[in-house]
Parts: structure tokens; sequence; C-alpha cells
């Protein structure tokens, strides 16, 4: 059974890339196994995936690549969720 799973996250920045970077304001290390997992705003419209995970354990950032022509408003409250297995 898939369930919606928010995100904890706050924007940092854009990488060199052009991924989002978000660092988590709590984690669950069951978390883990969204790498790579498709992820929604609050419509649940897919608007990416999550392309790595990395640094503290407890506080990570989160790369997030965006679909083409999306976009972020960094000035707004982001609502993210994910997929995963239960």
């Amino acid at each position: 059974m898939k369930n919606w799973t928010k995100l904890e996250v706050f924007f940092i920045g854009t990488s060199k890339k052009k991924h989002q970077i978000f660092r988590a304001k709590k984690w669950n290390r069951d978390l883990e196994k969204i790498l790579k997992k498709p992820i929604y705003n609050e419509n649940y419209d897919q608007i990416g995936h999550i392309k790595d995970i990395f640094g503290p354990i407890h506080m990570p950032f989160v790369s997030i690549k965006t679909l083409t022509n999306q976009e972020f408003n960094t000035n707004e409250s982001l609502n993210l969720y994910v997929k995963v297995m239960k």
C-alpha cells in the first residue's frame, strides 16, 4: 500500500546543476527509501524527483531535480510529498 508522506524541509538554494536543495527539519531513517522517487506538490502534481540525500544523518540535505518548466516559489511555504510503501 502506498501512502503520502509530507517532507519536513525548507529551501536552501539552487545548485550549479539546477537542482533545488532543501534541508530536513526532522528526519526518520525510514525516509531513505525515497531516493530517486517522484516528488509532488500540495495538489499532488508531480514536480520532479529526489536526486540525492546527503549530509548529516539527523538533518540531511535533499536535492530535487524538477521537471522541465517547473519552478519553486521560494517566498512561500512549500508542501512537498512523496509516495512511500508501507
